[in-house]
């Protein structure tokens, strides 16, 4: 079929005929796609034929979707300015078109770089910048990425190195980018995103309680709150500094954990905005859940924020809906933490180390199986202390021996286990590395915490499973552009891109 039988099909079907143009720049590429199949039939069949026809199928199809995209993207607003709007309003300031389009040169899409040219409207009272309406329509991230693109990179980020993702981008969508072209796109997206990550984390421990309710067990569900720190390189800095992380988990009636979110921040004095986003989340869900409050467990070490958390926050916390009803939060100290501290005072009490083993082992098998088996540990400790000293020991012996005194009311493990509460913060410290490790201590790195804070939001909103929704809510929040009518009224109310 040849170029003249094809615009007559196309002009003949109604819906196509605004298309030839489109079709006839198609056409090209679409005949070297028929080449490629020709020549690999031709071709002694071998695996490196195959490689090379797929590999040059891909790159053709690319091109054909990057025409596609380009020139559908170029025929949004018409050639005539007479046929768009004089006068904008965007974002409560006024803007006057421009006489005619500009070029911008550099646009990625995911089938690779476009031209795309737009109007530019200019602020009537010259205090605001200019702006592309088109631009803004198709939400490009800092005027150099599609949506679908911007997405693409942000993500890759949340979990790869700027040279991995760099490299991808080039490989995969044939752009190239620098370093700062990078960061901008990503700082956009996360600036639209990470607001928006509340409410979708709300939504989705609620939707756990909801399956938690309807399981099968003789226990209530849990919801399950947790933090913990972890140290990052911070440029600048010649030492680690402390970040924190948060978990909010649901367990089912039979103990199983349902799901978890997570929260993150970088280096802050008292970590006073990770706090308060824990508290909020909790707050929302709580507000949120009509049914049978779950059992309330507060599970960490106890280390100071953690501590200071519980003092200040949750021992002190009332249900959002019913002020005069405080909540019972059960503090659950970390079994496997508490086990570090029976074996340091063990190594204080023997001499012997296979008999300082062996009493800590028996000591850790109580605490987990014999109820208020806390005070049976002191009281054995004490006994044996009684009996002989070993010296150089005194020290430690009252560090470890008082830190299992001191925490008494948060140790009684058959009790959490009979309610099917978790009795370690596994959950919590893997997010240490899951959150923060595993990004942002690779060999030599450093960061600033405003670009820390956006690969730990990302990643946050990746492993907490709420990626679509919360990218999806940035999208349809975004302000358009109204147009203006003659009398110099807005034709529509200021409206979001849903």
């Amino acid at each position: 079929m040849d170029h003249a039988t094809v615009a007559v099909t196309l002009l003949a079907t109604p819906f196509a005929a605004s298309l030839l143009p489109l079709t006839l720049r198609l056409l090209p590429v679409v005949t070297q796609i028929a080449q490629l199949i020709v020549a690999f039939h031709a071709a002694e069949l071998t695996p490196s034929a195959c490689h090379h026809f797929e590999t040059q199928l891909q790159a053709t199809l690319r091109e054909l979707g990057r025409i596609i995209v380009a020139w559908t993207y170029n025929h949004i607003e018409p050639d005539d300015r007479l046929l768009i709007p004089a006068h904008l309003r965007f974002d409560g300031d006024w803007y006057r078109r421009g006489s005619k389009k500009t070029p911008n040169r550099s646009v990625a899409t995911l089938f690779g770089t476009i031209t795309l040219w737009r109007y530019l409207y200019r602020p009537i009272h010259g205090v605001e910048r200019s702006i592309f309406p088109l631009e803004i329509r198709l939400g490009l991230a800092a005027g150099r990425a599609t949506p679908a693109l911007a997405e693409r990179a942000a993500h890759a980020a949340a979990d790869s190195t700027q040279s991995t993702v760099l490299s991808d981008l080039k490989r995969d969508h044939v752009v190239a980018w620098s370093v700062a072209t990078l960061r901008a796109v990503i700082a956009w997206t996360w600036d639209g995103m990470a607001p928006r990550l509340h409410d979708a984390q709300a939504a989705r421990v609620l939707a756990w309680l909801e399956q938690a309710q309807a399981s099968r067990g003789s226990r209530k569900p849990v919801l399950a709150a947790g933090r913990d720190g972890v140290f990052v390189p911070i440029r600048g800095d010649d030492s680690y500094r402390e970040a924190a992380t948060a978990t909010l988990s649901v367990y089912d009636r039979a103990g199983v954990r349902l799901g978890t979110v997570y929260l993150g921040r970088m280096p802050e004095p008292g970590q006073a905005t990770l706090s308060d986003q824990l508290t909020q989340l909790i707050t929302a869900v709580l507000t949120g859940w009509s049914g049978p409050l779950p059992r309330l467990a507060y599970i960490t070490d106890a280390g100071h924020h953690p501590t200071e958390y519980y003092e200040r926050v949750l021992s002190r916390m009332h249900h959002p809906c019913r002020p005069r009803e405080r909540l019972a939060w059960e503090w659950v100290i970390d079994f496997y933490h508490v086990c570090n501290y029976i074996y340091n005072l063990s190594e204080t009490l023997f001499r012997d180390a296979r008999q300082a083993q062996a009493w800590a082992r028996k000591m850790c098998r109580w605490l987990k199986t014999k109820p208020h088996a806390i005070n049976r540990i002191l009281h054995s400790a004490a006994a044996v202390r009684s009996r002989w000293i070993v010296l150089g020991q005194t020290a430690a012996y009252r560090k470890a021996y008082g830190y299992l005194r001191d925490h008494m009311a948060h140790l009684d493990y058959t009790e959490y286990r009979r309610n099917h509460l978790p009795i370690g913060s596994g959950v919590t410290e893997a997010a240490c590395k899951t959150v923060f490790s595993q990004r942002l201590k690779r060999s030599g790195m450093a960061w600033s915490e405003a670009g820390g804070q956006r690969i730990v939001d990302l990643r946050v909103i990746h492993l907490s499973g709420v990626w679509s929704q919360v990218h999806q809510s940035y999208l349809q929040s975004k302000m358009l552009p109204e147009e203006r009518t003659q009398k110099g009224k807005a034709t529509k109310k200021p409206r979001k891109a849903a």
